[in-house]
């Protein structure tokens, strides 16, 4: 369990560091092992990081982390269980150079570059939620997994696009308005659970699953867009079903699991 947290939008040039350090104290539990903060001042973009290491346990797995051009910048929270798969796809077809070191984040990095952030997302299997600054398009991407196993939220509040893996830090951030979103209220009495896309605070929610919000500075209006629906996996099954044995059928769950 890691925990991202940042923002995107003008703020004092000074206090941003401060800021995104506060942000990622906040999920302190989150990450213990290590801890990092990006920051570009003029854009107005920060990204910070709170580290369990797994799959790499060396500094190489720091985050948050540059690909190689320079032009990515992803902090990254999960494990992306098929990544050595994709270095080998990358490897084989000449497009990634000499590996830094083994975590699954610089894995992703690379096949962002080669293929872009949306069939990268496709080609990934496992839990995720991902912040990606693109420095050449000036865009913010965020990202969570197929099923929502990681959690991503993010709201603008006073202008400013704030994100973390969980509530508290987003409230660490000095934009944020403490006001309570009663329909959610509502919704928690009815369910016993606040469900996505929304969250207890108003203006804040829950990236939903399988969805990718890229914005621009300022960009308000921008929303969610799926890379993946569990309804066309369902229907192309119905169109192309097995045709084998129950037992062949069997014995291909237990090679998918």
């Amino acid at each position: 369990m890691c925990g991202i947290a940042g923002f995107l939008g003008q703020y004092d040039k000074e206090q941003m560091p401060i800021v995104a350090t506060a942000m990622a104290e906040r999920i302190a539990h989150r990450g213990p092992d290590d801890f990092g903060v990006w920051v570009d001042t003029e854009v107005g973009i920060a990204l910070a990081h709170r580290r369990l290491a797994i799959v790499d346990l060396s500094p190489a797995g720091h985050q948050p982390m540059l690909s190689e051009s320079g032009r990515f910048v992803l902090v990254f929270n999960g494990e992306i269980y098929n990544h050595l798969e994709l270095r080998s796809q990358l490897s084989a077809a000449g497009t990634a150079s000499a590996w830094r070191g083994h975590s699954d984040t610089e894995t992703l990095l690379a096949a962002i570059e080669v293929w872009g952030l949306t069939a990268t997302l496709k080609a990934s299997i496992g839990m995720f939620a991902i912040a990606l600054w693109d420095k050449q398009e000036k865009t913010l991407s965020l990202a969570r997994d197929r099923f929502g196993e990681k959690p991503l939220y993010y709201g603008w509040q006073n202008g400013v696009l704030l994100f973390g893996s969980e509530l508290k830090a987003i409230g660490a951030h000095p934009s944020f308005e403490r006001r309570v979103n009663r329909d959610a209220v509502a919704l928690l009495l009815r369910y016993n659970c606040i469900p996505a896309p929304y969250s207890i605070w108003q203006g804040i929610g829950k990236l939903p699953q399988a969805t990718c919000l890229t914005v621009k500075p300022g960009q308000m209006d921008a929303v969610p867009e799926p890379y993946w629906s569990l309804a066309e996996m369902a229907e192309s099954g119905q169109r192309t079903p097995f045709a084998g044995t129950e037992s062949e059928a069997a014995d291909a769950l237990d090679a998918a699991l």
